[in-house]
C-alpha cells in the first residue's frame, strides 16, 4: 500500500478506490486473512472471498463498499505499524475510540458511510501513537 507525504492516508484512499475489486481482495486476505475478510464481507466461509479474488464473483455493491473501507483504513494503519498481524489485532481488538466495540463488528454491523469517519479516525489515532 503506498502513502502520500502531503496527506496522510491519501495514498490508501487512493488505492482503496483504483484498485480493481478482485486485487483488493488479495491484498486484504494478505493483510488481515480470508477468515476476517469473509466476516467483514458478511459471508459464513471463505470460499466467496476466494471467488471474489479470483474474479468469479462479486459481492453486493454494499460489501464490496466496506471492503473498499476496510483496505483504506489498513493502510493507515499498515503506514505506521508495518505488520500485518498489528493490523488484523486492531480489526479484531475492542477500540476504545469505539466505544470498546471491534472495528470489524462496527463495520460489519453498520453502514460503512454511516461510520467510515469514525472508524477512520480510530485508526489514525491509533495509527498515530495516542492509544485509541
Amino acid at each position: 500500500m503506498t502513502s502520500s507525504t502531503a496527506v496522510p492516508g491519501l495514498g490508501a484512499y487512493r488505492e482503496s478506490v483504483t484498485l480493481p475489486f478482485p486485487h483488493l481482495v488479495v491484498a486484504l486476505r494478505s493483510k488481515l486473512g480470508a477468515q476476517l475478510v469473509a466476516y467483514l464481507g458478511g459471508v459464513t466461509d471463505t470460499k466467496a472471498v476466494r471467488q471474489w479474488a479470483a474474479g468469479e464473483r462479486r459481492p453486493t455493491q454494499i460489501v464490496e463498499h466496506r471492503l473498499r473501507l476496510v483496505y483504506q483504513v489498513a493502510g493507515v494503519l499498515a503506514q505506521e505499524t508495518r505488520t500485518g498481524s498489528v493490523v488484523q489485532a486492531w480489526f479484531m481488538g475492542a477500540s476504545p475510540a469505539l466505544g470498546d466495540r471491534s472495528p470489524a463488528r462496527v463495520l460489519r454491523d453498520h453502514p460503512a458511510d454511516e461510520v467510515s469517519t469514525m472508524v477512520l479516525a480510530a485508526a489514525r489515532a491509533f495509527a498515530g501513537g495516542t492509544g485509541h
